[in-house]
């Protein structure tokens, strides 16, 4: 009979116990809410005050298509009315290096909404969701972070894509 090493057993223990804890919890059926995708919304259609160029709009459109709100065109036969107050993007310097040029700056992308229903009563009244997001710079690579920072804007729009869904979501129908 062999005795196996200690590390050996350790090593084992560290790699399975946690990949038997996530079989566990998955075949429990246990999932985060939302984790899907999949939210349950409150109202049968909803009209998005979007422009209907609007690069969120056309995000937030596209998901809620998936779930089981319908998304209409005209206000009237709406259900509920995502109203945008205000949309922003903006650019700011966070930090400069020992000669005084940029070396880092802070991304912003703020939305302020509300939800009215159907009577104009408000649901969800004025909420803003801002999102923040640093990105290094550097002058050498002006090319590469113009395209990092567009990249790290589509990043903070399906973020807030996905808040908006998780706060349309959690509204209750009085």
């Amino acid at each position: 009979m062999t005795i196996l090493p200690t590390s050996i057993v350790r090593a084992g223990a560290l790699f399975f116990g946690p990949l038997l804890l996530a079989l566990a919890l998955s075949s429990c059926g246990f999932q985060l809410r939302g984790s899907n995708g999949q939210y349950h919304m409150p109202f049968q259609s909803i009209y998005l005050g979007f422009s209907e160029t609007s690069p969120l709009g056309v995000e937030l459109r596209r998901n809620l298509r998936g779930g089981d709100a319908v998304v209409v065109a005209d206000p009237a036969k709406a259900d509920a009315k995502l109203d945008v107050l205000s949309e922003t993007r903006g650019k700011a310097i966070l930090s400069l290096n020992s000669q005084g040029r940029v070396r880092e700056y802070l991304l912003t992308y703020t939305l302020v909404f509300r939800v009215r229903d159907a009577k104009d009563a408000e649901m969800l009244g004025a909420t803003e969701i801002s999102l923040k997001r640093s990105i290094a710079f550097n002058e050498t690579q002006v090319l590469a972070k113009e395209s990092e920072e567009a990249l790290l804007y589509r990043d903070m729009q399906s973020d807030l894509v996905q808040q908006i869904l998780r706060r349309l979501a959690a509204i209750k129908r009085v």
